[in-house]
């Protein structure tokens, strides 16, 4: 199923919404998918092209809706199902903080989201089983993740400290109160 996609008219129905809407109080009619793709490194597609204007992403990122496993922009009027690839955010800056429980890291996503890492927004790594490549995932908001980019998961890695249970060793992170583990060195 196809439906004509007018980011003008989502425009125009956003005016005056905060931030984030309160997308979990709308149940608008679904109306069918749009060829919208999030790839796996972040990038935003529309109709096979990049999109290319940060404003225009950051609109729809806005507006960004998950049920079960499939993805929508979701306004008062109308839900249009998109691709995503991997997970819909990429976090690509940390900032180290001290809040009422110690430690804080605030995470910003590519689309300008902030969010700290705490019992609301965990840290979750994913190894893969055949290459042993770490995954380093963030909770974002309304079910839905970040993929922490490469670099900024080395540069947690190195703040990491070591937690030894019997023979081995795990890395783990504190923030807002929680314990976050990276992952096992042995």
């Amino acid at each position: 199923m196809s439906t004509t996609f007018d980011p003008a008219q989502l425009s125009s129905q956003l005016k005056g919404e905060a931030e984030i809407p309160p997308l979990e109080k709308w149940n608008p009619a679904f109306c069918g998918d749009i060829d919208m793709r999030i790839a796996a490194d972040g990038r935003w597609f529309y109709e096979g092209s990049p999109i290319g204007r940060e404003a225009m992403v950051r609109m729809f990122a806005r507006v960004l809706w998950r049920e079960g496993d499939k993805y929508f922009l979701k306004t008062p009027v109308e839900k249009v199902g998109i691709q995503v690839d991997d997970v819909p955010f990429w976090v690509t800056q940390v900032e180290h903080q001290v809040g009422d429980d110690g430690p804080e890291l605030i995470f910003t996503t590519s689309t300008g989201d902030r969010v700290r890492a705490d019992a609301e927004h965990p840290i979750r790594v994913e190894t893969d089983a055949k290459t042993g490549e770490p995954s380093p995932y963030l909770m974002i908001r309304f079910g839905m993740e970040g993929k922490l980019a490469r670099n900024l998961f080395y540069q947690l890695v190195e703040q990491a400290r070591m937690v030894e249970h019997g023979r081995s060793t795990e890395l783990v992170l504190d923030s807002a109160g929680e314990v976050f583990s990276l992952g096992k060195l042995s």
